[in-house]
């Protein structure tokens, strides 16, 4: 392991919901949480202020407006957020090429590799640096944690939350990890937690004391052996700059289970050319095609089907995918469905086309798009009107919704750089309001200088209407 802390990882406080907020001048030191709003939706992210109210991400959306009534409720934006991460990302290849995203909102940094820093001084100006960046270009936070590894790193970020930089020095790990819970450890779970707390293990600590062997009893080989050495604080994993896509997949859960075939096969099919759009924006193809799905008594089925090669062909993928859905029984209804493509590359088998018996008959290419299912509504339907959303009136300008529903959808007509703007409700067929982009965000310091978002009063949404 190094003997330098100038392994930085980074992760952005509350990411979605810190985007929203600075999106929407009205949400501005309120409770915002983003996720699925559905029956079966879960929790993305949750602002410091709604996690004051207990409110985290994975919990039931359903739990989380039972703890905070007031907050905002917000479909997510990803190609909004996917906007900012690029901005971010590219701050932090300035100061390495070994980079190594691990989601939209978090990195590891190789520092030594340019230069960046090489000693415990020159990683925390890095860090400082760094942060101060993120914040004049995005108006954002970030925290960030330094370290002589990737593990030890990602638990000083934790630590430093929100919006702060902790900084590791050698040889004080295994007094910092002692008193830490396992679960503080990658690969440590709820059901290998709960495996170690039967066997008296509760803290890094008494992993350490309980000794490899033991380990290797409770855990087999494999594990028991990793955890020990990330127990003495041993991590030797680099900085990988490209972490190579093994799968692509998309996947809905349906509030009300699906009971008739049709509308099960129509699903399929739905997602399938969503995978294939997601496929192609990434500029891959693959050979195997997976359908996933979750059974009115939650048990999952997953089938499979590999190709002579590989493919981005919607139509090959569909007729797989449906394929495959025929040797599943949906007897009962279902509750999740998916689609996805394995077995990688960056080339198509252009042979593989004629297997395609139909297509699109004026042989047009779709447009590329991962937007999930709820960010795209289906043109032949309602006008669908997601809480949150930029809109565009013809008289009132820039807006986002902020509920709709029995035929009618509310705006607030606001900017990143307005005030909290005015509230007006319309049919949801008006003419005059269009969906819009998001603008960009408009870089500030969000309250006192040093004041964490955490620190600000929480409270509900005047004028909410979601």
């Amino acid at each position: 392991m190094r003997t330098a802390p100038t392994i930085l990882h980074l992760d952005m406080d509350a990411f979605f919901a810190s985007a929203e907020q600075a999106s929407k001048p009205s949400l501005r030191g309120k409770a915002v949480v983003v996720g699925g709003l559905g029956p079966r939706g879960v929790v993305a992210t949750a602002s410091y202020e709604a996690r004051v109210f207990g409110v985290h991400s994975a919990m039931p959306m359903a739990q989380a407006r039972r703890l905070a009534p007031n907050a905002a409720y917000l479909v997510p934006r990803f190609a909004f957020y996917r906007s900012i991460s690029e901005q971010v990302m590219e701050l932090l290849r300035t100061l390495s090429p070994l980079v190594e995203p691990l989601s939209l909102d978090e990195a590891f940094v190789d520092l030594e590799a340019r230069g960046a820093a090489w000693d415990a001084d020159s990683a925390r100006r890095t860090g400082i640096q760094l942060r101060a960046d993120i914040r004049a270009v995005t108006g954002l936070t970030g925290s960030v944690g330094l370290a002589a590894s990737k593990m030890l790193a990602k638990i000083a970020s934790e630590q430093a939350k929100p919006d702060g930089l902790v900084l590791i020095e050698p040889g004080t790990e295994r007094a910092l990890l002692g008193p830490l819970s396992v679960r503080t450890l990658p690969g440590v779970g709820p059901a290998t937690g709960d495996h170690l707390r039967r066997a008296g293990i509760h803290t890094v600590a008494e992993l350490a004391e309980a000794g490899e062997d033991e380990l290797v009893r409770l855990l087999g080989k494999a594990h028991g052996h990793a955890l020990y050495a990330m127990a003495l604080a041993h991590d030797e994993r680099p900085v990988v700059a490209e972490r190579e896509a093994k799968s692509v997949s998309v996947e809905d859960t349906y509030d009300v289970d699906i009971h008739d075939r049709l509308r099960v096969g129509l699903e399929v099919r739905r997602l399938a050319d969503r995978c294939v759009r997601r496929l192609r924006a990434s500029g891959l193809s693959g050979r195997t095609i997976v359908l996933k799905v979750r059974r009115y008594d939650f048990s999952t089925l997953t089938r499979s089907e590999t190709l002579r090669g590989p493919t981005d062909d919607p139509a090959v993928v569909r007729e797989a995918a449906a394929r495959l859905l025929d040797s599943v029984d949906t007897t009962g209804g279902v509750r999740l469905l998916g689609v996805g493509v394995t077995g990688l590359a960056d080339y198509t088998q252009e042979d593989l086309f004629a297997q395609a018996a139909g297509g699109r008959e004026d042989g047009a290419a779709e447009e590329p798009s991962d937007e999930p299912a709820e960010e795209r509504p289906d043109p032949a339907a309602e006008r669908r009107w997601p809480a949150g959303h930029d809109v565009r009136h013809a008289e009132y300008g820039h807006g986002w919704v902020q509920g709709s529903g029995l035929g009618r959808v509310t705006v607030r007509f606001e900017t990143p750089d307005s005030g909290p703007g005015r509230i007006r409700t319309f049919r949801t067929e008006d003419p005059a309001l269009e969906p819009a982009d998001p603008l960009p965000l408009v870089p500030r310091r969000p309250g006192r200088p040093g004041e964490p978002p955490a620190a600000r009063a929480a409270g509900a949404v005047p004028g909410w209407a979601g």
